[in-house]
Order: C-alpha cells, then sequence, then structure tokens
C-alpha cells in the first residue's frame, strides 16, 4: 500500500459552492462484520482515497504505525478513537464519521463486531439507508455475518453491500468469491432483505474501494464509492402516507407575528402541500394546511424527511406528541403494541414493568404484559421456552402504554413505527423496538 504525501485536500483549490453543499443528497450507511474483518480499515480507505482527511490526521496516524512497529500505514486508526479501541485493535462504540464528494454527502457508522456490542450495531444502523456488511475471503459467512444481516433485516435497512474483504490474502480468487456469494444469498432468503450487492475488495490495498481493481478484472461491478455515490435512495423514504409528529408549537409572541401560531417538526413520511385537508390526531378535528415553510421560506409542497413549520387554516388545540395527518389516510391509534424489541442494558427486561417509551415526538410510560418469544440469532428460529432478554437479546414482546401513539408497522414507515425503552429510576436507554 503506498501513501501518497500529496493527497492533501488543504490546498483544495476549487470554489466552495455551500447551497449546493447543503442541498447535496446525504446517504447514512453502516459498517458491520466480524472483529478483524477489516471494517475500521475499510472506512479509512474510503476516507483517503476519496481526499476526505486532511495531512495532519494523515501524518499522526503515520506516527501511530511507526510506534506500534507496523510495516504499512495502518488506515483503521482513523476511526478508531478511543484508547481502548487503538490498544486491542478493535471497534468498541460506535464511531461516526462525516465526509462528501462532488456527488454525495454521508455519515458513517462503524459498529462493532463483538457479540457483546450488538446494541452498539443496533444503534447505528437505525437510521441507515445502506449496510456494508464486511466477510473476510477466507472464512465465508459466519456467525456474526448473520447476526448482522438478520438486524440489518430488521431495522428495514433498504440496502446491503456485502463486501468480500481480504481478497488479497485468497490470490483475487474469483471461484471464492461466489462460493461466498452462493452462502450469502442461500441464507439471505429467510430475511426481507430486498437489494443485495456484492463487491470482493481489499481495503488494505485499495482493490474495489475508490477505484477499481486491475487483479480482478474478471469483476465487471462497480466500485464501492461508485455505488455509495449512485445507488438510489429517494424512494427510501414512504412519500404515499403523509405523518407530521408535532415536536414544538410555534408562538413567537411579539408584534411583528402577534397571532402566529405554527407547528414544527420533521416529516415522517408522505408528501404535504398547502391546501391538503388534514386531520389532527387525537382530537379528531379535521382542517387545512394553510402554509408550509422554515427559515422564511414558504415551501409549495414538503416531503420526508424535511423540517419544517406548517400553519392551519383553523384554530385546533394540537401540542407536541400529536400527530398531523391526511383525513383519508391516517396511522393506527392504539395503546397495545406488539414490538419486536432489542435488549439494550445488562438488567433483563422486567415482566411487568412500568418504563419510559418514547416514539416520534411523544413520550409516555408503559407496561411490559407479555414476552411472546426470544429469537436464536444464528438460526432465525423462535426460542418459546427461554423468555428471558437479557443484554443484546431480540425478541418479541408486548405492552400498554398509558397513553395513545399514532403508529405504522416499522415495515410500512421506519419512523412511525420504531419506539424507544427507557429505565425511568436512572434514564438509562434499555430497549429498542420496531412495532409490528
Amino acid at each position: 500500500m503506498e501513501i501518497n504525501n500529496n493527497n492533501n485536500n488543504n490546498h483544495n483549490t476549487e470554489v466552495f459552492d455551500a447551497e449546493s453543499y447543503l442541498n447535496m443528497e446525504l446517504l447514512r450507511f453502516t459498517t458491520a462484520g466480524s472483529v478483524d474483518d477489516g471494517k475500521s480499515t475499510l472506512i479509512g480507505r474510503l476516507l483517503y482515497d476519496s481526499k476526505s482527511i486532511f495531512e495532519d490526521q494523515m501524518e499522526a496516524v503515520r506516527e501511530t504505525s511507526e510506534k506500534r512497529g507496523e510495516e504499512q500505514v495502518n488506515l483503521a486508526l482513523l476511526t478508531d478513537g478511543l484508547r481502548s479501541e487503538r490498544e486491542q485493535g478493535i471497534t468498541i462504540d460506535v464511531a461516526y464519521r462525516y465526509f462528501s464528494t462532488p456527488k454525495r454527502k454521508f455519515i458513517i457508522a462503524d459498529t462493532p463486531g463483538h457479540i457483546q456490542y450488538t446494541r452498539n450495531m443496533v444503534t447505528g444502523a437505525s437510521t441507515a439507508n445502506l449496510a456494508i456488511i464486511l466477510v473476510d475471503a477466507r472464512n465465508g459467512v459466519v456467525e456474526q455475518t448473520k447476526r448482522h444481516s438478520l438486524i440489518a433485516s430488521l431495522l428495514g435497512i433498504p440496502h446491503v453491500v456485502i463486501c468480500v474483504n481480504k481478497m488479497d490474502l485468497v490470490d483475487y480468487s474469483k471461484d471464492q468469491f461466489e462460493k461466498i456469494k452462493e452462502q450469502y444469498k442461500d441464507f439471505a432468503t429467510r430475511l426481507a432483505v430486498k437489494d443485495v450487492h456484492f463487491i470482493p475488495i481489499s481495503a488494505l490495498i485499495g482493490d474495489n474501494v475508490v477505484h477499481r481493481s486491475e487483479k480482478m478484472t474478471w469483476y465487471e461491478g462497480p466500485t464501492l464509492m461508485y455505488l455509495l455515490e449512485s445507488i438510489h435512495i429517494a424512494s427510501d423514504h414512504n412519500h404515499i402516507d403523509s405523518r407530521f409528529p408535532v415536536q414544538y408549537v410555534v408562538r413567537p409572541y411579539n408584534d411583528e407575528f402577534h397571532d402566529f401560531r405554527g407547528y414544527a417538526g420533521r416529516i415522517a413520511g408522505g408528501v404535504l402541500k398547502p391546501g391538503d385537508e388534514v386531520l389532527a390526531m387525537p382530537s379528531g378535528f379535521t382542517t387545512k394546511i394553510k402554509t408550509i415553510e422554515f427559515n422564511g421560506e414558504q415551501y409549495k409542497e414538503a416531503y420526508a424527511p424535511m423540517s419544517v413549520c406548517i400553519t392551519l387554516e383553523d384554530d385546533i388545540d394540537i401540542s407536541r406528541g400529536d400527530m398531523i395527518a391526511k383525513v383519508d389516510n391516517h396511522p393506527e391509534e392504539g395503546q397495545d403494541l406488539e414490538i419486536m424489541v432489542c435488549w439494550m442494558n445488562e438488567k433483563e427486561l422486567q415482566l411487568g414493568g412500568i418504563y419510559t417509551l418514547y416514539h416520534t415526538s411523544k413520550k409516555t410510560r408503559c407496561k411490559i404484559k407479555e414476552v411472546k418469544y426470544k429469537m436464536d440469532i444464528n438460526t432465525l428460529h423462535k426460542i418459546e421456552d427461554d423468555k428471558k432478554l437479557g443484554l443484546n437479546d431480540i425478541g418479541r414482546i408486548s405492552l400498554r402504554t398509558t397513553h395513545p401513539l399514532f403508529f405504522d408497522s416499522y415495515s410500512k414507515n421506519r419512523s412511525t413505527g420504531s419506539i424507544i425503552i427507557v429505565d425511568e429510576t436512572n434514564n438509562n436507554t434499555v430497549g429498542a423496538g420496531m412495532i409490528i
């Protein structure tokens, strides 16, 4: 691996267009895989080859690599920020990195590979458009590959890229790549994974990451960077079912906007336009949208995931946690929910326990009614004779909330179909759930 000292984006002479940058499409993606599969190295390679790191950062990585006696510059150090991670050579926490190319902006969530950090992967993947799952070309599909694929499936991540890494250690074998590809396809038939891509790479050397590999001419697909820049994500959001959870009631109380009353929030689904007839939940009153605006600019339409302020033609009592939706297409309303939950705390889920629950912009309390089953991550079988949910376990539960929620199934809308469960005694997040 050669490191070019001229790779210094401090000397970029292009004129920065702030407006174009702000309007660029944003792709959120997560990386996952077993320990030592090369996740951090891959992200370091993406950052380096796309000229998204500064020379002083690169120099610090060079010095650290030399101190550790490594023959090559360890690009994984660009993402392994915690001291304990650097010492062990593993990723423990979720490391977020931001970079951009002329075509897109990116947010990367580098998630841990150890089984005991499954909760961290759930955190990093919960908002992702795409998941990169690394597979060691020498080992093929292993337990953690299945675990991370299941989580990606449960979280409804629309696009999955299987990067078969360390191809340089199997002599860039096409047969080995095809074997792993068939292994994964056979497993994925049991998952709700819609769009899967396979790319043979070497993160250490850079083959098929940003630049095409000269040693794998048999591979005719895109490089990883080209795929990240070009994959279609505009339709990943639900643009059919209009949902607007109210986060804040805007009342300026000044002479210029004396009677102004707006509702601020982030559109969770669908398309809203001035003149649309809408329903306010839970009151059940109907009215029409008067204006949609943000930062002094009025919009003719707004759609997920835009953050806007909506004004209505009628004065209706609406507060934080309420929902605005189309009259003929509104979410379900109820207090009894069926949830697939990933438990994220050392203290086991308590049957009959009372927890705080967050859903969109609403905060309420809930009681755990029943644990239906725990899921075997490796076989995808339901374990019905062991209903204890501990740290990193995934299972199906039923609960009842003290106030009605306005929700969709997670498969229909990731925003209105997800919940967070919080321990009331210490305010720790203990569970992340998907409404069935």
